[in-house]
């Protein structure tokens, strides 16, 4: 399982200093939480295109940028931040309109296409589309709420997702990569690990100010392999 640290947690004052350990402890994948004041329980606004602009540039081509689109309009706004160089944008169903459609438009612009559902939002949605997409992310938290716990009971959604993935493969279509975010940390990684996830997203488990990223990558990857 790939694991992915969640920029938003970091001291922005030192944000260019924490990608840098992040990328010196070996992780190639940056995922970055934008949201836009209005989507969000609590109403926060986090960054944008800009920001993501600028860690494109200083981190280069060979790192993996995801953007986790929190937001009223990502049918509208998604070309910015393809633009800023996301390789991949992922969009709320809850929030989307016409998912097949902003598939079409992230493939047509040559960025990978990623759904994410909420925890209480049931997969059947998205199953019709599944073939088209290049990642499922599951939120196993609610988007903005903070000082939450991981909740456990996306364990059935999680497990189904990896079935209906697997079975895409093996009739030959496309290898849809299955992300989980939220509560993520070195005493539960291996069990999501166990039910099929591919990348998790890690925030204050990899970022914090008691140990280095480096130090809490090693925890976490011992994790998996006990």
């Amino acid at each position: 399982m790939k694991i992915t640290p969640s920029i938003l947690t970091a001291d922005f004052c030192r944000l260019g200093e924490t990608i840098d350990e992040a990328l010196d402890a070996g992780i190639g994948w940056l995922h970055m939480d934008v949201m836009d004041g209005n989507w969000v329980v609590n109403r926060t606004i986090t960054f944008g295109p800009a920001l993501i602009k600028s860690i494109r540039e200083r981190v280069g081509s060979d790192v993996f940028i995801d953007c986790h689109l929190m937001v009223t309009n990502a049918e509208e706004t998604w070309e910015q931040y393809a633009n800023a160089g996301a390789d991949l944008v992922i969009a709320h169903i809850e929030a989307v309109d016409d998912f097949p459609k902003l598939i079409s438009e992230l493939h047509g612009s040559g960025v990978q296409s990623g759904c994410v559902i909420n925890p209480d939002t049931p997969i059947d949605g998205l199953l019709p589309f599944l073939s088209e997409l290049d990642l499922v992310l599951v939120m196993s938290v609610v988007p903005g709420k903070g000082g939450q716990s991981f909740i456990p009971e996306v364990e059935g959604k999680v497990r189904a997702l990896r079935e209906a993935i697997d079975s895409q493969i093996e009739n030959g279509g496309r290898e849809t990569k299955l992300m989980i975010d939220g509560g993520i940390k070195d005493h539960n990684a291996a069990m999501v690990a166990e039910w099929g996830v591919d990348i998790a997203v890690v925030g204050s488990g990899l970022i914090n100010e008691k140990s280095t990223i480096a130090e809490n990558l090693v925890s976490i990857t011992n994790s998996l392999e006990i």
